[in-house]
């Protein structure tokens, strides 16, 4: 080999070692970050086990319950697990890449966290087409933080099936992790016809089912459907941990204005008249009673057809 080409290799090996060292690493006092997207795929997962289970009343304890046999799965204590989750929190630029591929993991298995056959599952098969179909294109899984750019998902979707008189229910299930602080989740949604544009909005402060019903009954087809899901409270500083998991994203078109479920609120509005939003009691696990604009009250009772096998053992074992 000709001293040119020793150089050459001398000086790829070099350069590689030099981006290896830059590279940034997880300090060794925290979790490590394929074992952290590990344990975060099985929190969501242990949750959603637990939401589904009855009775109702004994949820959070079975929350609980199910999380410590996955810790002492992993030979993690809580407080190592927050500690980590906080320093991950604190560097978003590492923590949303592997919150992306945890939220991955979980569409791919089709876990249905914390719905019940009743309400998100009745629509979970439906495809574009049909009088009634699901016509959300974009992703199901999100994770929002109250810190810019992480605050916001905008959508926008466009479908040519769209008629005159169409109606639409939107719905999807909330999952917040905080240690402290206001919980200020929002969902706009502007639907766009020829002539005018109509906005809906609701706002959830709990982690459960969310609907909001869309019905204008307008003489013309919509053009478009856009609007953003936002994470209120990216003004305060803290670095307090404060995640939004929104999971089974749906956007339902009903081309009858008849068929649609009775479980949805209604919320009808002329085009022409400025939108309204009533108030409404709801009430959520682990919640106190509160008003909420187009939310309907949730059972959650009902227990989900499909869980992995891993979530199954941690039953069988507790």
């Amino acid at each position: 080999m000709s001293f040119k080409k020793v150089s050459v290799l001398i000086a790829a090996a070099m350069v590689i070692s030099f981006i290896i060292a830059c590279k940034p690493t997880t300090p060794r006092q925290f979790i490590q970050p394929d074992e952290m997207e590990d344990l975060l795929v099985e929190y969501h997962m242990t949750r959603a086990l637990a939401q589904s289970e009855q009775p109702y009343h004994e949820q959070d304890y079975r929350k609980k319950l199910y999380w410590e046999s996955v810790l002492r799965n992993h030979n993690i204590t809580q407080a190592e697990f927050d500690s980590s989750l906080v320093y991950y929190y604190t560097r978003a630029d590492r923590f949303e890449p592997i919150y992306r591929r945890v939220l991955n993991r979980l569409q791919d298995q089709a876990v249905v966290l914390g719905a019940s056959e009743g309400e998100i599952g009745r629509y979970t098969a439906l495809t574009n087409d049909g009088d009634t179909a699901n016509i959300w294109t974009e992703s199901q899984t999100l994770l929002l933080m109250p810190m810019a750019p992480f605050h916001r998902y905008e959508f926008e979707i466009v479908d040519t099936t769209f008629r005159a008189g169409d109606t639409f229910l939107m719905q999807f299930m909330s999952d917040y992790v905080y240690q402290t602080g206001s919980k200020d989740g929002i969902l706009y949604v502007a639907v766009d016809y020829p002539d005018t544009t109509i906005v809906r909005h609701t706002r959830y402060s709990f982690s459960g089912l969310n609907q909001l019903r869309l019905v204008f009954h307008h003489e013309k087809s919509p053009e478009r459907i856009r609007g953003f899901f936002h994470l209120g409270g990216s003004n305060d500083p803290s670095t307090t941990l404060r995640l939004l998991f929104v999971n089974n994203i749906q956007l339902i078109r009903f081309h009858t204005k008849h068929e649609s479920p009775t479980t949805a609120p209604t919320n009808s509005v002329e085009p022409n008249s400025a939108p309204q939003q009533p108030d409404v009691e709801t009430r959520s696990s682990g919640d106190k009673k509160r008003k909420s604009s187009s939310v309907s009250e949730t059972n959650r009772r009902t227990p989900t057809n499909r869980m992995v096998e891993r979530i199954d053992s941690l039953k069988a074992r507790n």
